[in-house]
C-alpha cells in the first residue's frame, strides 16, 4: 500500500481542490470566464481524483484473503488508472468543449478584478499542495532525475497528485493569460482559447498517468538495483552452484514478489537445501523487507548413494 507520506500529499491536494472549485464556480459565475469554468470543472475533476486514491489507499491495504492470496496492492493501480481516465473523460472533455463553446460564440469576460484574486489564491494553494507532493517526490526519486523518478516510481498516489498539481498550475496560468489578453486586447475568444489549452494540458497528463499506470497494473519488475543484489545474494552462497533466473514483479508501491530457480551442489541433500532456503530468504528479507513474498526453488537434487532420488524442494 502507499505510505503515510502520500496520504498527507494526497490529503493535501484534496482539501485545497475542493475549496478552490467552489470558488472558481462562484467567479465564473459572476464574470461569465469560459477559462474559470473550464478550471472550476478541473478542481471539481481533481477533487473527485483525490477522493478515488484515497479510497484505493484503503482498498489496498486489506489483507490477503483466499480469493487474492498475493492481497490487495495492485487495487491501487486500478484507481490510479481509473483517475486518469477522468482526468481525460471530464477535465480535459468538458474544458474543450467550454473553450470552443467560448471561441465560437465568445462573450466579454465582466467583473476582471473577481477573476485576478479568485485565480491567485489558487495559485498560492495549488503552488502550496504541489510543495507538499514535490517534497515528498523529491525525498524518494535519491539521485534519479524526475522523469527517470516517475518511469520507475511504483506509488502512483504520489506521482498522480503530482502530475495532477503541475497541471492544475498550468491551467491556472493559462487561464489568467487569456483573461488578462481577453480584456487588454477586446478579444474575447482569448478566454475560450485559454479553456482549450487547458484542456489540452489535462489530456496531455491524463495520457502519461494511464500509460505508467498500465504497466503498473500489467505487473512491473523491481528497480534493477533490487534484483541485482537478490543475485548477488544467491549467487554468494557456496551452497548454490547456479543461479538461473531472478523475478521479481510489484504487487504494490512497497510490496514485491521475488522468485528464483536455483541449482544446489551436488553434495548436498533435500534437508540442506531446505535450511539453504530459508536462510537465504531472510537474508534478502533482511536486507529488503519490503519482499514480503519470496520462492526459492531448487531445480536439481542428486541423492545420496545410499537413499532414493528426493524430489525437487520448493519453500515460500
Amino acid at each position: 500500500m502507499a505510505s503515510g507520506s502520500s496520504k498527507l500529499a494526497v490529503y493535501a491536494a484534496l482539501f485545497g481542490n475542493g475549496a478552490i472549485a467552489v470558488t472558481k464556480f462562484a467567479a465564473a459565475t459572476v464574470t461569465g470566464s469560459s477559462a474559470m469554468l473550464s478550471e472550476a470543472i478541473h478542481s471539481v475533476v481533481d477533487t473527485g481524483n483525490q477522493g478515488l486514491l484515497l479510497y484505493g489507499m484503503h482498498r489496498a491495504a486489506r489483507p490477503a484473503t483466499p480469493a487474492h492470496p498475493f492481497g490487495h496492492g495492485k487495487e491501487l493501480y486500478f484507481w490510479s488508472f481509473m483517475v486518469a481516465i477522468l482526468i481525460f473523460g471530464l477535465g480535459a472533455g468538458l474544458s474543450i468543449w467550454e473553450g470552443v463553446h467560448g471561441v465560437l460564440q465568445p462573450q466579454p469576460v465582466t467583473n476582471i478584478v473577481v477573476n485576478y484574486v479568485v485565480l491567485g489564491l489558487a495559485i498560492v494553494f495549488e503552488g502550496g499542495a504541489l510543495f507538499v507532493a514535490g517534497r515528498e517526490f523529491n525525498r524518494r526519486r535519491g539521485g534519479l532525475g524526475w522523469l527517470q523518478a516517475v518511469r520507475e516510481g511504483k506509488d502512483p498516489a504520489l506521482f498522480t497528485v503530482l502530475f495532477e498539481d503541475t497541471a492544475a498550475l498550468t491551467g491556472l496560468l493559462l487561464a489568467l493569460a487569456g483573461i488578462y489578453f481577453a480584456d487588454r486586447y477586446g478579444l474575447p475568444w482569448l478566454d475560450g482559447a485559454a479553456a482549450i489549452g487547458i484542456g489540452v494540458v489535462l489530456a496531455s497528463v491524463a495520457v502519461f498517468l494511464a500509460y505508467e499506470c498500465k504497466g503498473l497494473l500489467i505487473g512491473e519488475a523491481a528497480s534493477p538495483a533490487l534484483v541485482a543484489d537478490v543475485r548477488a545474494i544467491l549467487d554468494g552462497d557456496r551452497r548454490v552452484k547456479r543461479v538461473q533466473d531472478v523475478l521479481t514483479m510489484h504487487l504494490g508501491p512497497e510490496e514485491v514478489l521475488v522468485a528464483a530457480d536455483l541449482d544446489f551442489i551436488d553434495s548436498i541433500d533435500a534437508n540442506e537445501v531446505e535450511r539453504a532456503v530459508a536462510e537465504l530468504e531472510d537474508r534478502i528479507r533482511g536486507r529488503y523487507p519490503e519482499a514480503g513474498r519470496i520462492f526459492l526453488e531448487a531445480r536439481r537434487l542428486t541423492a545420496r548413494p545410499d537413499s532414493a532420488p528426493e524430489p525437487p524442494a520448493t519453500t515460500g
